[in-house]
């Protein structure tokens, strides 16, 4: 199944992330249709020890498939950001080139410390990576803290 064939098809693939994913603790993801062509997915997922992934998408369509308009996912430990991602262009910076206008932005200086983010998609669910990057940060914070025990 194809999630982007349909409004109705991703809202489903939103919906039971749960089942595909069972480190998601819960979600508070929705689905909104705001007007013919256009929806918006916004909410969280959360993950244990205050681990959360906050999501945005502007969501577009015509005959065809859906489309990411734009989008923001900021990955949180409790009230710490620890990285996020934005879909907004920076021509400027010969460095993002290789994934424009996807990037990654990262510590130190997380405002302005930006790297390619080639595995986001305007085209394709993000959300699938996005899930296995957060389980991976997860692995690594257990094993740190079993190490320190």
């Amino acid at each position: 199944m194809n999630p982007f064939s349909s409004l109705h098809k991703y809202e489903r693939f939103v919906y039971t992330l749960q089942e595909r994913f069972p480190s998601i603790a819960y979600s508070t993801l929705v689905v909104v249709q705001r007007g013919r062509r256009f929806a918006e997915l916004s909410g969280e997922l959360v993950f244990a020890g205050g681990h959360r992934l906050v999501v945005y998408e502007r969501l577009t369509w015509d005959e065809g498939p859906l489309t990411i308009e734009g989008y923001s996912y900021e990955a949180w430990r409790g009230s710490e950001k620890l990285y996020w991602y934005d879909s907004q262009p920076h021509p400027g910076d010969p460095a993002l080139a290789s994934s424009h206008p996807h990037h990654k932005h990262i510590p130190p200086d997380i405002k302005h410390h930006r790297i390619p983010a080639p595995d986001l998609s305007f085209t394709a669910p993000n959300l699938p990576f996005l899930i296995r990057e957060m389980e991976s940060k997860l692995a690594g914070y257990t094993a740190i803290r079993n190490r320190e025990r």
